[in-house]
């Protein structure tokens, strides 16, 4: 038996992201099982996730389920100690901790006016006060975070850690909505939209089933402040360059076009995942042969 991780909508599950993030950027096995928020199926998933009430839920290798990502975070750090989710050093693992449970506990404003959207970047949107005061204190985290674990690198403690997966929620909102930030942590939040498992997994929101209405806002939109995704495009037929999907194995049934080049995936969200952004795939740029 696998691990096996109960997520929800990819594009507007913080929570889930939050979790994701735990296993593929430090590559730890995961079987993913995906629910709809807000669906009849919604609590019936739940009922094989007890006694969870919401994602993420998970279910480890040996059959105990765990809910909520602080759990899930301080258990997978335990079955995996090699696996560097937290920092090495005592005293920077004790402020990883300390921002996690913060992230965890806190920042109702930000949630609440300001959920994650992963499918649009708005302009002109307004923070109350109350969203501008959690924005100042996360600002102060971060620099906090950075100045007690000087490092060349973009992460909160030198290397990305549990501490970034957790804030990762955050950054997509900072990004979403614009909303005002020092030099120092817009740089983070760029770091944090060009991370390949980020990038893996909005690529995948882009195309995981239709939109939630009752995450529409009335304001104008702007492109999404990440990086630019190479341009690739569905086709109906193929013949393909390759007979196997680059992810399952299995022989391609659908069919896209990159520089002129025709791929073909064993199914539809194979293929949408990948025209979402090409390059966040390993395997797929394998295919292609670039580096």
């Amino acid at each position: 038996m696998s691990n096996t991780l109960l997520i929800g909508d990819r594009a507007y599950s913080s929570w889930s992201l939050r979790a994701w993030l735990m296993f593929d950027a430090f590559e730890l096995p995961c079987h993913i099982e995906r629910t709809r928020l807000y669906s009849d199926d919604f609590p019936r998933d739940l009922t094989r996730f007890p006694p969870t009430r919401t994602v993420p839920a998970l279910r480890l290798a040996d059959g105990t389920v765990v809910a909520d990502t602080l759990a899930i975070a301080e258990e997978l750090a335990t079955r995996h100690p090699a696996a560097g989710l937290w920092p090495e050093d005592p005293s920077l693992r004790a402020a990883a901790r300390m921002l996690c449970a913060e992230m965890h506990a806190s920042f109702a404003a930000l949630r609440s006016d300001c959920p994650m959207n992963l499918r649009v970047a708005y302009a002109g949107f307004p923070p109350s006060d109350a969203v501008r005061a959690d924005v100042a204190r996360i600002d102060a985290l971060w620099a906090y975070a950075r100045a007690i674990a000087p490092s060349d690198g973009p992460w909160l403690f030198g290397d990305y850690s549990l501490a970034d997966a957790f804030y990762a929620p955050v950054a997509t909102r900072f990004a979403t909505y614009d909303l005002p930030v020092s030099d120092a942590a817009q740089a983070y939040v760029a770091a944090q939209l060009a991370h390949p498992s980020f990038r893996r997994w909005r690529a995948m929101a882009l195309v995981d089933g239709p939109d939630q209405p009752t995450y529409a806002m009335p304001h104008a939109t702007r492109p999404w402040p990440g990086p630019v995704p190479r341009t690739a495009s569905a086709v109906d037929e193929g013949p393909a360059e390759n007979a196997a999907c680059p992810y399952s194995g299995d022989p391609v049934t659908h069919f896209l076009s990159l520089d002129g080049r025709i791929y073909g995936f064993c199914n539809a969200f194979c293929r949408d995942k990948t025209v979402a952004d090409p390059e966040a795939w390993p395997e797929f740029i394998a295919l292609t042969g670039a580096h």
